[in-house]
Order: structure tokens, then sequence, then C-alpha cells
């Protein structure tokens, strides 16, 4: 079993991130042939994230656990679910959806600074994210800012690309952490090692400047507290047809207790 001290909740409740080691250890080789598998065979809200003056190729991909093996087989049979029930604090567990994200060597692009919780249809404070690496990173790790996921208002979501706002709200613009002296929490990591983060804290990654690919699998669980709501605009991902109303929870035929 995956050990989860006191000090890891605390730490998850009142920074928003905290680093779980090997909580998929076991399933590192099967993650990076999933992520063969689905770069082979991309789902509908792929991307390449294609812009201009930037090198080499980030691709992501989400929303393919259930046509992916692979990534069924990690979900399912790693600690996980557990973690998230200590570290969120909740009695259940449900599967919101998986995110790949592959930088190879030499890409340029940055994950640009952002919360998740804004492009979503979910709200609630039990939520929480596991990025977990299939390369060991340094510099293209993942960067968190402590303490975000408590701030009063989100942060506007915008698309990577273009930079422009997903949608109109009462958002605050994204704020550069390190101008702001924010306090970034950031992690040399091993494959399967996993960081655990909540939909509201703020994240981005650096470019990936190293001669070795950076495979990234990420997963997002929701707990007892967390319900449909609706947005000024569409969300991603959109799941488009799911009929759920405001304050509903979310129907766990589509979104499975673990």
């Amino acid at each position: 079993m995956t050990s989860v001290t006191p000090e890891d909740v605390e730490a998850y409740q009142s920074n928003g991130v905290v680093l779980i080691r090997g909580l998929f250890a076991d399933h590192v080789d099967g993650l990076r042939a999933g992520v063969a598998r689905n770069m082979s065979d991309p789902g509908p809200y792929a991307s390449t994230n294609d812009k201009a003056g930037e090198t080499g190729l980030f691709f992501d991909d989400y929303c393919n656990w259930q046509r992916i093996p692979e990534f069924e087989t990690a979900i399912l049979g790693s600690d996980v679910s557990t973690v998230a029930r200590t570290l969120m604090q909740s009695e259940q567990v449900q599967v919101f959806h998986d995110h790949v994200l592959v930088k190879e060597p030499g890409t340029s692009m940055a994950t640009p600074w952002h919360q998740d919780a804004p492009y979503y249809f979910v709200e609630g404070t039990q939520t929480i994210s596991f990025w977990s690496p299939l390369d060991p990173v340094r510099d293209a790790t993942l960067r968190c800012v402590a303490g975000s996921h408590l701030w009063p208002k989100d942060v506007v979501p915008t698309r990577w690309v273009s930079e422009a706002a997903f949608f109109e709200g009462d958002y605050v613009p994204v704020p550069d952490p390190e101008a702001e002296a924010m306090r970034i929490v950031e992690f040399e990591m091993e494959p399967g090692d996993a960081v655990a983060f909540h939909f509201r804290t703020l994240h981005g990654a650096r470019g990936n400047h190293s001669d070795t690919r950076r495979r990234a699998f990420s997963l997002r669980l929701v707990g007892d507290d967390a319900r449909f709501v609706e947005r000024p605009g569409p969300t991603s991902p959109p799941f488009p047809g799911h009929g759920m109303m405001a304050g509903q929870k979310l129907r766990d035929d589509w979104f499975p207790r673990l």
C-alpha cells in the first residue's frame, strides 16, 4: 500500500499540493504503452499545441481511459482511490477524466499557469488531480502555487495556444507567480511518482529543454461534495449530452465510483 501520512494530508489541505512517491510505480511500463497507443490513435480532444515561434512537439489528449486498457488498469490496480480518499478526506471517489501530456525533447512551449477548476463543470472542496511522470523529470516537472486553491476567486481559464479567455466571467487575470514572488512548489521526480493537487491549485510547467522525452499521465478525481455547476460557456472536457442539472452529483454511470 502507498503510504500517506498525516503530514501529507495537512500539506494537501493547506497547500493544495503534495508529492506521493511511487503511486504508479507498478504501472509505469503499462502507462508508457498506453501513451504510445494514445498518440498513435488520438481521441477527439487531442492537440499538438502548435504555436508560432515554439519548437518541438507538445501533445496532449484526455478522456481516453475507457478505451485504452493500460490506463484503466493503472486506475483500478493502483492505490490511487485510497490515496485520493485520504487526502481529500472523502468517503467516496469518482473518476472525472484522464489526461496525457507529452513534451518531446527540445519542446520550448511551457504549460501556461492555470487552475483546472474553471475549465470544468464541477465544483467542490473535495477534488484532486494526480500528475505522474513516466520519465525522470527535473526542470520539466509540474509547478504549483502553494495555497492558491484557497484564493477567493478563480483565475480566468484561457486557451493554451491563443491565450484568449475560454469564456468571460467573474475571474481574476492569470498571475505571474515568479514576478509576484508567490511560493512555487516543485519536485524532482522519478517515473511513477505523483504530484497530488487540488482542482483550484494554480499550476504550470516549463518546456522540455532536455534530450529525453517527458511523458506524463494525469488523473482527475472528485469526492463527496463535488457537484455539477453551470459555467458561462462550454467547458473542457465538454462531455456532451450528460443531462446533469446544477447542484447534482456527477452521474456515476459516466463517472464511476472507485
